[in-house]
Protein backbone atom coordinates (compact mmCIF):
# COMPACT_ATOMS: atom_id res chain seq x y z
CA UNK A 1 0.00 0.00 0.00
CA UNK A 2 0.96 3.53 -0.37
CA UNK A 3 1.50 5.93 2.27
CA UNK A 4 -1.65 7.77 1.47
CA UNK A 5 -3.71 4.52 1.62
CA UNK A 6 -1.89 3.70 4.97
CA UNK A 7 -2.82 6.74 6.59
CA UNK A 8 -6.58 6.59 5.57
CA UNK A 9 -6.89 2.98 6.75
CA UNK A 10 -5.30 4.28 10.13
CA UNK A 11 -7.31 7.00 10.65
CA UNK A 12 -10.27 4.91 9.51
CA UNK A 13 -9.38 2.38 12.18
CA UNK A 14 -8.65 4.96 15.08
CA UNK A 15 -11.59 6.81 14.56
CA UNK A 16 -13.33 3.37 14.53
CA UNK A 17 -11.35 1.98 17.62
CA UNK A 18 -9.03 4.43 19.37
CA UNK A 19 -5.50 4.12 19.95
CA UNK A 20 -5.03 3.91 23.57
CA UNK A 21 -2.28 1.25 24.08
CA UNK A 22 -2.15 -0.22 20.46
CA UNK A 23 1.03 -1.24 19.26
CA UNK A 24 2.41 -0.26 15.80
CA UNK A 25 2.08 -4.48 14.75
CA UNK A 26 -1.16 -4.11 16.30
CA UNK A 27 -2.73 -1.13 14.10
CA UNK A 28 -0.25 -2.28 10.88
CA UNK A 29 -2.41 -6.05 11.19
CA UNK A 30 -6.01 -3.96 11.38
CA UNK A 31 -5.62 -2.37 8.19
CA UNK A 32 -3.38 -5.00 6.39
CA UNK A 33 -0.11 -4.28 6.51
CA UNK A 34 3.33 -4.82 8.03
CA UNK A 35 4.93 -3.02 11.09
CA UNK A 36 7.75 -2.31 8.22
CA UNK A 37 5.37 -0.56 6.33
CA UNK A 38 4.16 1.89 8.27
CA UNK A 39 8.67 2.59 9.93
CA UNK A 40 8.94 2.86 6.00
CA UNK A 41 6.60 5.60 5.51
CA UNK A 42 5.69 7.36 8.96
CA UNK A 43 9.24 6.61 10.67
CA UNK A 44 8.44 5.14 14.00
CA UNK A 45 4.86 5.03 15.93
CA UNK A 46 4.73 8.61 16.98
CA UNK A 47 5.27 9.65 13.02
CA UNK A 48 2.29 7.80 11.98
CA UNK A 49 0.46 8.94 14.84
CA UNK A 50 1.22 12.56 14.20
CA UNK A 51 0.61 11.80 10.32
CA UNK A 52 -3.58 10.76 12.00
CA UNK A 53 -3.81 13.66 14.20
CA UNK A 54 -2.76 16.28 11.27
CA UNK A 55 -5.53 14.86 8.91
CA UNK A 56 -8.17 14.63 11.74
CA UNK A 57 -7.42 18.15 12.46
CA UNK A 58 -7.61 19.13 8.90
CA UNK A 59 -11.23 17.32 8.84
CA UNK A 60 -11.70 19.49 11.74
CA UNK A 61 -10.81 22.47 10.07
CA UNK A 62 -12.77 21.91 7.30
CA UNK A 63 -15.90 20.78 9.36
CA UNK A 64 -15.84 23.78 11.16
CA UNK A 65 -14.89 26.47 8.29
CA UNK A 66 -18.27 24.66 7.01
CA UNK A 67 -19.80 25.37 10.28
CA UNK A 68 -18.48 29.08 10.23
CA UNK A 69 -19.82 29.49 6.64
CA UNK A 70 -23.23 28.25 7.70
CA UNK A 71 -23.36 29.66 10.88
CA UNK A 72 -25.86 32.71 11.36
CA UNK A 73 -24.12 34.31 14.33
CA UNK A 74 -21.21 33.63 16.52
CA UNK A 75 -23.20 32.18 19.05
CA UNK A 76 -24.84 29.67 16.75
CA UNK A 77 -20.99 28.77 15.01
CA UNK A 78 -19.59 28.24 19.01
CA UNK A 79 -22.61 26.24 20.04
CA UNK A 80 -22.32 24.26 16.80
CA UNK A 81 -18.74 23.88 17.38
CA UNK A 82 -18.73 22.81 20.78
CA UNK A 83 -21.65 19.88 19.96
CA UNK A 84 -19.66 18.59 17.28
CA UNK A 85 -16.32 18.32 19.44
CA UNK A 86 -17.68 17.08 22.98
CA UNK A 87 -19.94 14.47 20.95
CA UNK A 88 -19.59 11.16 22.39
CA UNK A 89 -18.31 9.08 19.61
CA UNK A 90 -15.18 11.26 19.25
CA UNK A 91 -13.71 10.84 22.28
CA UNK A 92 -11.35 8.40 21.02
CA UNK A 93 -10.08 11.43 18.37
CA UNK A 94 -9.92 13.84 20.92
CA UNK A 95 -8.39 11.52 23.64
CA UNK A 96 -5.29 10.74 20.59
CA UNK A 97 -4.96 14.39 20.04
CA UNK A 98 -4.10 14.99 23.25
CA UNK A 99 -1.95 12.31 23.71
CA UNK A 100 -0.09 13.42 20.59
CA UNK A 101 -0.09 17.07 21.90
CA UNK A 102 1.63 15.28 25.12
CA UNK A 103 4.26 14.05 22.74
CA UNK A 104 4.73 17.13 20.98
CA UNK A 105 5.42 19.39 23.67
CA UNK A 106 7.76 17.18 24.50
CA UNK A 107 9.51 17.68 20.99
CA UNK A 108 9.00 13.84 20.43
CA UNK A 109 10.07 11.77 17.08
CA UNK A 110 7.62 11.99 14.19
CA UNK A 111 5.60 15.32 15.89
CA UNK A 112 7.18 18.64 14.18
CA UNK A 113 4.34 18.81 11.66
CA UNK A 114 1.64 18.36 14.74
CA UNK A 115 3.76 21.17 16.32
CA UNK A 116 3.51 23.29 13.21
CA UNK A 117 -0.30 22.75 12.45
CA UNK A 118 -1.76 22.74 16.44
CA UNK A 119 -2.57 26.79 16.26
CA UNK A 120 -1.69 28.71 12.92
CA UNK A 121 -3.78 26.89 10.50
CA UNK A 122 -6.88 27.76 13.26
CA UNK A 123 -6.57 31.13 13.05
CA UNK A 124 -6.69 31.28 9.28
CA UNK A 125 -10.42 30.11 9.42
CA UNK A 126 -11.46 34.01 10.06
CA UNK A 127 -10.41 36.39 7.84
CA UNK A 128 -11.07 39.72 9.93
CA UNK A 129 -9.13 42.88 11.49
CA UNK A 130 -8.15 41.68 14.88
CA UNK A 131 -9.62 38.04 14.35
CA UNK A 132 -6.87 36.12 14.96
CA UNK A 133 -6.21 36.44 18.93
CA UNK A 134 -10.08 35.86 19.65
CA UNK A 135 -9.56 32.80 17.63
CA UNK A 136 -6.48 31.57 19.49
CA UNK A 137 -8.66 32.67 22.72
CA UNK A 138 -11.51 30.52 21.43
CA UNK A 139 -9.38 27.37 20.13
CA UNK A 140 -7.40 27.54 23.50
CA UNK A 141 -10.71 27.72 25.66
CA UNK A 142 -12.21 24.99 23.65
CA UNK A 143 -9.71 22.52 23.70
CA UNK A 144 -9.31 23.18 27.37
CA UNK A 145 -12.80 22.46 28.21
CA UNK A 146 -12.95 19.41 25.60
CA UNK A 147 -9.76 17.65 27.90
CA UNK A 148 -11.72 18.65 30.99
CA UNK A 149 -14.18 16.98 29.61
CA UNK A 150 -12.41 13.75 28.73
CA UNK A 151 -10.56 13.83 32.32
CA UNK A 152 -13.46 14.30 33.87
CA UNK A 153 -16.60 13.03 32.32
CA UNK A 154 -18.21 15.93 33.94
CA UNK A 155 -19.94 16.86 30.98
CA UNK A 156 -22.86 18.43 32.96
CA UNK A 157 -20.42 20.85 34.68
CA UNK A 158 -18.21 21.42 31.68
CA UNK A 159 -21.64 22.61 29.55
CA UNK A 160 -22.14 24.64 32.22
CA UNK A 161 -18.99 25.88 32.17
CA UNK A 162 -19.06 26.08 28.02
CA UNK A 163 -22.33 28.29 28.59
CA UNK A 164 -20.16 30.94 30.97
CA UNK A 165 -17.63 31.28 28.34
CA UNK A 166 -20.08 31.74 25.60
CA UNK A 167 -21.99 34.27 27.92
CA UNK A 168 -18.34 36.33 28.62
CA UNK A 169 -17.55 35.67 24.99
CA UNK A 170 -20.89 36.66 23.53
CA UNK A 171 -21.14 40.29 25.84
CA UNK A 172 -17.67 41.17 24.59
CA UNK A 173 -19.07 41.40 21.34
CA UNK A 174 -21.93 43.53 22.36
CA UNK A 175 -21.42 47.11 21.91
CA UNK A 176 -21.40 49.02 24.88
CA UNK A 177 -23.61 51.48 25.85
CA UNK A 178 -22.85 55.39 25.73
CA UNK A 179 -21.47 56.77 29.20
CA UNK A 180 -24.36 58.30 31.03
CA UNK A 181 -23.04 61.97 30.39
CA UNK A 182 -22.53 63.74 34.16
CA UNK A 183 -25.21 65.70 36.01
CA UNK A 184 -25.35 69.50 34.55
CA UNK A 185 -23.76 72.00 36.82
CA UNK A 186 -26.42 74.41 38.64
Amino acid sequence: MARQELLDAVVDHVRAHGIVDTTLRQLAEAVGTSHRMLLYHFDSREGLLAAVVERIEADERAAHARIIAGATSVEDALRRVWKRLRAPQRAGEERLFFELSALAAQRRSGTDALRASYVAPWLDLIDAPGARAQLRVDVAVLRGLLLDLLVTGDRAGVDAAFEAWLAQRLAALSPSPPPTPPPAAR
